[in-house]
C-alpha cells in the first residue's frame, strides 16, 4: 500500500475537478435519473448516456467504466447499489460496489477517486450502515491498491457528511484519514 489519503467533503460527486475518477449511483440500464445519475449525465452531456447503452443492464455490486465526457474527470465508474430490502443480501453487495470500483480504478492507473453515498437515496440503504459498508470496505481494500493515492467520499448533505465523516473518524486508522 503506498500512502493513501481517504478523505470526506461536503458537495457535488459531478464537481470534483481535481479527481481521475467519480463513480457514479447508477441505475441498472446506466440512464440519466435522479440524484447522483442525474446530476452526473447532466454534466457529462449525452456522450456519456450513448457510451452507457452499450455496457448495459449491470447487475448490483458490478461496476464498469467510461469516458467522463464534459465531466472534468477523465473517467467515470457506474456502480448499481443495491436496492435495500429488495436485493439482498444486501452488505456484500453495497460492498462490491465500493470494492470493485476501487480495483476498476485501480487496473486502469487511475490515481484518485470520488465516491457518492451509493444506495442511500431512492435504493433507501439506511445512511449509518451505509457508511458502515463503505468505510469497512475501502480499509480493506487499501492493501491491494497500486496506483490511488486518494479516496474521496462526496456527500451532498450536512447530516450524511457528518454521519461518513464520523465512519472514517473511527473506521480508518489515522495515517489515512485526510480532511
Amino acid at each position: 500500500m503506498t500512502d493513501i489519503v481517504v478523505e470526506c467533503r461536503l458537495g457535488n460527486i459531478a464537481d470534483q475537478p481535481d479527481v481521475d475518477v467519480i463513480v457514479n449511483a447508477a441505475n441498472a440500464r446506466l440512464l440519466p435519473g435522479s440524484g447522483v445519475a442525474g446530476a452526473i449525465h447532466a454534466a457529462a452531456g449525452e456522450g456519456l448516456a450513448e457510451e452507457c447503452r452499450a455496457l448495459a443492464p449491470i447487475r448490483p455490486g458490478q461496476a464498469v467504466i467510461t469516458a467522463g465526457h464534459r465531466l472534468p474527470n477523465a473517467h467515470v465508474i457506474h456502480c448499481l447499489g443495491p436496492v435495500y430490502g429488495v436485493d439482498e443480501p444486501s452488505r456484500p453487495l453495497l460492498a462490491d460496489c465500493y470494492r470493485n470500483a476501487l480495483r476498476l480504478a485501480d487496473r486502469h492507473g487511475l490515481a484518485s477517486i470520488a465516491f457518492p453515498a451509493i444506495s442511500t437515496g431512492v435504493f433507501g440503504y439506511p445512511i449509518r450502515e451505509a457508511a458502515e459498508v463503505a468505510v469497512a470496505t475501502i480499509a480493506d481494500s487499501l492493501s491491494l491498491l497500486q496506483h490511488i493515492f486518494k479516496i474521496r467520499l462526496v456527500l451532498f448533505s450536512p447530516e450524511d457528511y457528518d454521519v461518513f465523516r464520523k465512519a472514517i473518524a473511527t473506521g480508518l486508522p489515522p495515517a489515512v484519514r485526510g480532511s
